[in-house]
């Protein structure tokens, strides 16, 4: 049964990790001054203080989020992270209506050292990041997507809808305004997160539903 980290749903709860569904609007670890010091990452070590922090999502983004509650927890699952052999998929909504029903998107990114927070398609300086979607539903003037990132940077499924010419709708970042103000929060969850157990390296998953 689910209990709450404030408004932190807790999905899965053992001796190695635990597992949340994250609220659009909270960031995943403390960000920098005094404002941002609420995160995830501190309400879940008030119930559980040995709880380190092994991904991110975005602070805008929901859904799924791993955390390891020992430091050999935590390698094991950062290795996994690192060697892409997590599996994870996200559900969104875009503006418009992509020609195609699906595709993959390989763009490198970099982070725009002149509009931060943001980052960037560049060439030379990205790092490789690929992402496959797929419609899920056609609406009069947006679209739902089902997302698999393959590579993990920051802001990546943002940025490269957005480059393909279908911001995600609340998006205050990569949308115009006119797609910022289509939603009260970026429609970004993530719906699905697979890993290896650190206790015998069996797979374990969770689903969570969208909530938009």
């Amino acid at each position: 049964m689910a209990v709450n980290v404030d408004t932190c749903s807790i999905i899965h709860h053992d001796s190695r990790v635990i597992v949340l569904n994250k609220p659009s609007g909270l960031l995943s670890v403390p960000g920098k001054g005094p404002l941002l010091k609420d995160c995830l990452a501190r309400r879940v070590q008030k119930q559980c203080p040995t709880a380190l922090i092994v991904h991110r999502l975005d602070r805008d983004t929901s859904g799924l989020i791993v955390m390891a509650l020992d430091p050999q927890a935590q390698r094991s699952l950062s290795r996994q992270f690192e060697t892409r052999t997590v599996e994870k998929r996200y559900e969104c909504i875009v503006e418009g209506h992509p020609e195609a029903d699906e595709g993959m998107i390989d763009l490198p990114i970099a982070r725009d050292s002149l509009r931060p927070p943001r980052y960037r398609i560049h060439d030379l300086f990205g790092r490789p990041s690929q992402t496959h979607w797929q419609v899920l539903e056609r609406y009069a003037t947006s679209t739902r997507i089902a997302v698999k990132p393959i590579t993990g940077r920051s802001h990546q499924i943002r940025l490269h809808l957005a480059t393909l010419g279908h911001a995600i709708l609340g998006d205050p970042l990569y949308a115009c305004t006119t797609i910022q103000t289509a939603a009260t929060r970026l429609l970004l969850h993530a719906t699905f997160l697979q890993v290896h157990h650190p206790d015998d390296e069996r797979k374990i998953a969770w689903q969570t539903p969208c909530p938009f």
